[in-house]
This record gives structure tokens, C-alpha cells and sequence, in this order.
């Protein structure tokens, strides 16, 4: 059972499969209903007969799963017989918070990783993308995902692991985090000015590529290589893994026609916004919410609710009423995103280079790393 579903089954009483959940989790498909046994046993043997041992039943996101218990009311606080919709997934339930209530609007939510979704009215098949689900974020729609495994994590592990001790010395004598510090220098160089290309694969690649062998790169470093130029390289690529995706969905037939930004990142780091901005061509919207997906949440469950109650009759109309959208917009610097479009280009190449089949060294490394590591 998946846990957003275990979670609502123990406050209802009542075991739902969320179409969500169902979806982008275990390949259901609203023609074909699981992957065939043949799919589960190449995974592996004792998988064979998975399909059989879930949900036979997948409800539609903002329906009413059922009523608090009597029991649950007592262990949360909550009124007996409160409405709760079925489960949902974490970032997919964002959307609606973010005021999207209709295809051609992506909405990237940067934390650790990043989501990227966006609705179609179609269902395309969009090389890449593992999720592709008829109702999965919105009812009306067909919701794709896609993701990058490594973004703000990837911060962190450079400042974890290769920050010099001057630098950290020097923030804390300013009264300033380690963010701040590197923010405050790096955004004083100009696109391309460091000499360095990066590729975001740290922690494998989600999209498009969705190959968790590839391991990432830093190009271009000499002697005058200063951490802040690192930083920002890395936060660069990251941009560059985002631009992949949206003109992959372009190029699939699915239109992106705004981008909207939610997430931790997005509201406490606008140089990486504005270069996110610069290297899309493309205005950053962010979304006005600190909560997202809580706030998502709560949409979703007014509809379930119902109009009766309080409530929504239908998650679109709640998505138009009390989505927010914030007032910060990072509107893309022409003078940069000409610079931005060149460096793209060899990102673009490093990318198929490595991730195509041109070299299959970052295997090799890893393939000697455990075998070193197993004697």
C-alpha cells in the first residue's frame, strides 16, 4: 500500500488507491490498469503477481475518501467525520497551490531535487519522462513529471566537501551562512566569466536521460579557479538540466509556456532564480506560498468537502480562487541569455556525450570503485 494511501485508509477507515499515487508510483494506466506480470517478474521473480496484491479500485484525486473516525478524531484533535480527499503525492499536490488550473504552465519545485510538471490536454509519449498519467495532477488532464535527482543537494555536498576553511572563517566572521557568502560573490561574475561547464549528475540522471549510473563533471578549472566560480558553475547546471527538460516536453508535443518556481530554493535564493531565468529565456514566477504542498493539501480537501460543506465542487475552481502566485518575477537579462544560449550548446553536447553512449566512462569508474571496494 502506498503510504499516502495507508495514511487515509487509517484516518477513514476506508482503503482507497489514489490515481496519483497509482500512476507515477506503479505504472498504472487509466486504459491498460497495471503493466503486465512479464513487466514485474523482469524486475524480479517474487515480483511477478505485484499487480494482483494492489489497489484494484483508483479513485480520482479530490474525492472523498471517507470521514475521521471516532478513533482517529480522538488521536489528532480532528472532528469526528471530517472530510478527507484521497492520498496524493507530495509534489503533485502543489500544483493547484501554485494557481495552475490548465495545461502550458510548469511548475519546477526546487528543494533537494526538482520536480517539473506540467498538464496537456493529450497524452503524448515524451521520451524520458517516467510519469505520464491521464488525471494524475489535475482532473481533465494528463499530468507529466519529470525530475532532476540533484539540486540543492548538490549545494550542500560542495559546501560540505570542498569549501575551503578560509571561506567558512570568513562567513562567520560576517555574520552571514555559507549560502549567503558564496551568493554575495558569485553573482558579482558575469556568465561565463568563470571558464567553467558543469553536469548536474551527482546523484545519476532522472531526466531525460533516466540513468542513475551517470555521475557528474566539472570542466574548465585552473589554478585561478576561486570556490565562488565553483558554486556558481553547479547552480548553472542545474539551469541547464531544467532547459533539457522543458524542450524535451516542447519538442513532444506538450507546450511550456510559462514556468513557475516553488520551493525553498526559489524563495531564498533569487541569484539562482535569475539565472534560472537567463539560461530558459523565460520569466521565473514564483509561487506565493511558503507551504506548497500543504496548502495543496488543504485545497484538495475543501472539494472533498464539497460546496455544501464550505467547500469546492471541483479542484479547478479552487486551484482559480485561492491559488497564489506570488508578485516576484525574475524576467530573463537579454545580454545574459545570449551568453547563456552559447554555454547551453556545450552543455547540450557534454550532455549526449556522456549520457548517449560517446563514452561510457563515468560507468567504468563506478564499475572499478565497487570492485575496488568489495576486495
Amino acid at each position: 500500500v502506498e503510504a499516502a494511501d495507508w495514511i487515509v485508509w487509517q484516518l477513514t477507515g476506508n482503503e482507497t488507491c489514489s490515481a496519483c499515487s497509482a500512476g507515477y508510483k506503479a505504472f498504472w494506466n487509466h486504459c491498460s490498469g497495471y503493466p503486465a506480470p512479464d513487466f514485474f517478474k523482469a524486475l524480479g521473480p517474487k515480483m511477478e503477481h505485484a499487480a494482483e496484491k494492489l489497489g484494484k479500485v483508483i479513485s480520482p484525486l479530490g474525492e472523498r475518501a471517507g470521514g475521521v473516525t471516532a478513533e482517529m478524531a480522538r488521536r489528532t484533535g480532528l472532528r469526528e467525520g471530517t472530510a478527507v480527499s484521497v492520498g496524493n503525492v507530495d509534489a503533485h499536490v502543489c500544483v493547484p497551490a501554485a494557481g495552475i488550473s490548465g495545461p502550458g504552465k510548469l511548475l519546477a519545485i526546487l528543494g533537494t531535487s526538482t520536480c517539473h510538471m506540467v498538464l496537456g490536454t493529450e497524452g503524448k509519449r515524451v521520451p524520458g519522462v517516467c510519469g505520464m498519467v491521464k488525471d494524475g495532477i489535475l482532473p481533465g488532464y494528463f499530468g507529466f513529471e519529470a525530475g532532476q535527482s540533484c539540486v540543492g543537494d548538490l549545494f550542500s555536498w560542495f559546501l560540505n566537501a570542498c569549501l575551503p576553511a578560509s571561506c567558512r572563517e570568513e562567513a562567520f566572521a560576517r555574520g552571514k551562512s555559507l549560502h549567503e557568502y558564496l551568493r554575495e560573490k558569485a553573482q558579482k561574475l558575469k556568465p561565463g566569466e568563470s571558464g567553467l561547464l558543469a553536469l548536474d549528475w551527482w546523484n545519476g540522471n532522472r531526466s531525460i536521460l533516466t540513468d542513475g549510473d551517470l555521475t557528474g563533471l566539472l570542466l574548465g578549472m585552473t589554478l585561478q579557479t576561486r570556490p565562488e566560480e565553483l558554486y556558481r558553475a553547479l547552480i548553472e547546471a542545474t539551469a541547464y538540466g531544467t532547459r533539457i527538460l522543458v524542450e524535451n516536453y516542447r519538442e513532444h508535443g506538450v507546450p511550456v509556456e510559462e514556468f513557475v518556481a516553488a520551493g525553498g530554493i526559489s524563495r531564498k535564493d533569487p541569484m539562482t532564480m535569475q539565472i534560472y531565468a537567463d539560461v530558459l529565456n523565460t520569466p521565473v514566477q514564483i509561487v506565493g506560498t511558503h507551504q506548497g504542498s500543504a496548502f495543496g493539501s488543504a485545497l484538495f480537501g475543501a472539494v472533498a468537502a464539497g460546496r455544501e460543506n464550505g467547500g469546492f465542487s471541483h479542484i479547478l475552481e479552487a486551484a482559480e480562487r485561492l491559488g497564489k502566485r506570488g508578485n516576484t518575477v525574475y524576467d530573463p537579462v537579454s545580454e545574459h541569455t545570449a551568453v547563456y544560449d552559447r554555454l547551453y550548446g556545450e552543455y547540450k553536447q557534454l550532455h549526449d556525450y556522456f549520457g548517449r553512449g560517446g563514452s561510457n566512462v563515468m560507468k567504468r569508474l563506478k564499475a572499478l570503485s565497487r570492485e575496488q571496494k568489495q576486495k
